[in-house]
């Protein structure tokens, strides 16, 4: 066996690597740009002594790539899940948002959310291998193409992985300075269409019924079902309608975000807003979607799950903390709902997810993958 202090944990390698995976830009619907990463991760699983397995995309998003330890067969063991697409434009990179070092943070697109953890959990794998080493389990990484979009074309493979395992870790960013994340709320998306009647808005305005002008209530009445005290959020994010300005327009629709803290209340709000009626006459109201991701319980599984983290935390040398809830959703969501123990947010700890000013905290990046290579070598 070789001695590990032969292969030390640098932030330097660590970062070098990461580097080469957020060079290569891949929003989530460019499908030819994300499969020209999953190329690279391929390569490196493979390298590593990793099984590849490669599921062809589909509606347009990039592969799937499933990467499984040489030992232990396919399960029950730890399932890995990080996802390669971003939310930034192709040209993001060579204009606003370059990987940069700048003293203790580097920037780049979709560096923390989420290359960076996708990259730290490849790295801790290899280290097992690279000194000679295997975990008491077997661990099989997926990577997603698509999850910013909401894992459509992945989320059956995700499901059926899952439940061949014991434990799901994802690396999705740290919260909060460094927090994991131990309950999620659920997401839904919905899609309002309004239909009205055109006509001429100087000559015959009174024979218009304005799909936009019912398309603005129902935006005011979605939006004040927003309840931060019971931990619901209705967000409409895009709103569109009409076809000139000189003509009352007969259609409009909007994209509304959903959020809510457990599946009761995800119920109750697919409800109110698939029952929401027009205000004016002679206009059509229809609402399409649902639930795209639901809430991921703070279970007591998750909860010793966490506390045998935060021991081995503690071990290395700092306190882990996690958030009892957040508002953004994860392909954790799918395997916490289906009762597999689960932690997510145990990627690198930044800042500027999905902005332009995007950074990991490279003082992270060392424990945090210490963290990771201790989970695969004691969880049994």
């Amino acid at each position: 066996m070789t001695n590990t202090n032969e292969a030390p944990i640098t932030a330097e390698e660590i970062l070098s690597g990461i580097r080469r995976w957020v060079e290569i830009e891949t929003p989530s619907r460019d499908g030819a740009a994300v499969n020209r990463l999953v190329d690279l991760v391929e390569a490196d699983f493979a390298g590593a002594g990793a099984r590849i397995t490669r599921t062809p995309g589909r509606e347009g998003c990039g592969d799937i790539l499933r990467a499984a330890s040489p030992w232990g067969g396919d399960g029950p063991g730890i399932l890995v899940l990080a996802h390669l697409d971003t939310v930034h434009p192709k040209g993001t990179a060579a204009s606003d948002l370059a990987f940069r070092v700048e003293g203790d943070k580097a920037f780049g697109c979709g560096i923390l959310d989420m290359k960076s953890g996708g990259h730290m959990a490849y790295y801790a794998y290899r280290h097992l291998v690279r000194t000679g080493r295997t975990a008491p389990l077997p661990i099989v990484f997926l990577f997603i193409p698509d999850e910013e979009i909401g894992s459509g074309t992945a989320r059956e493979l995700i499901e059926a992985e899952a439940r061949k395992h014991k434990y799901v870790l994802v690396c999705e960013p740290a919260r909060d300075g460094g927090k994991i994340v131990t309950a999620r709320k659920g997401v839904g998306m919905f899609t309002i269409k309004v239909k009205g009647r055109p006509a001429h808005a100087g000559v015959r305005h009174e024979d218009g019924r304005s799909a936009l002008k019912e398309l603005a209530h129902q935006i005011l009445a979605l939006e004040a079902m927003t309840d931060y005290g019971r931990g619901i959020t209705v967000s409409v994010g895009l709103a569109s309608g009409g076809t000139g300005v000189n003509v009352v327009p007969a259609q409009a629709q909007a994209e509304v975000d959903l959020r809510v803290p457990d599946q009761a209340v995800a119920e109750e709000m697919t409800a109110r807003i698939k029952g929401l009626r027009p205000a004016f006459p002679d206009t059509v109201v229809a609402v399409e979607g649902g639930m795209n991701r639901p809430p991921m319980p703070r279970t007591k599984a998750i909860m010793a799950l966490f506390d045998h983290a935060k021991g081995l935390a503690a071990e290395i040398g700092f306190e882990l903390k996690d958030v009892p809830l957040t508002g953004g959703g994860s392909d954790g969501n799918f395997t916490a709902a289906l009762g597999i123990p689960t932690l997510d947010g145990l990627g690198a700890d930044g800042a500027g997810p999905h902005t332009l000013n995007e950074h990991i905290l490279i003082p992270s990046l060392v424990p945090r993958t210490r963290l990771l290579l201790r989970l695969f070598e004691t969880l049994r």
